[in-house]
């Protein structure tokens, strides 16, 4: 059985937009949870529909879970 939850490294990892199941392993959702959330309009961050596929982007999961993204370093002048 695969764990539920990602580090924050790993979200950090995540490319700019992710499918359900990875949003809700995020957040510590198992994949019915997440599904049911989702159909009811609760899933804790927006949530883009595409056909019948649900999509979420990093930033919302980086502003609810409260981790900064790293910013580039800027070149030295």
């Amino acid at each position: 059985m695969k764990s539920v939850g990602l580090t924050s490294e790993e979200v950090l990892a995540l490319p700019a937009a992710v499918d359900l199941v990875t949003a809700g392993r995020a957040l510590g959702l198992g994949r019915t949870t997440a599904y049911d959330l989702a159909r009811r309009g609760e899933f804790p961050v927006p949530l883009l529909r595409l056909g019948a596929q649900y999509r979420c982007t990093r930033a919302s999961l980086l502003d609810l879970l409260g981790i900064e993204q790293p910013t580039a370093a800027t070149p030295a002048a």
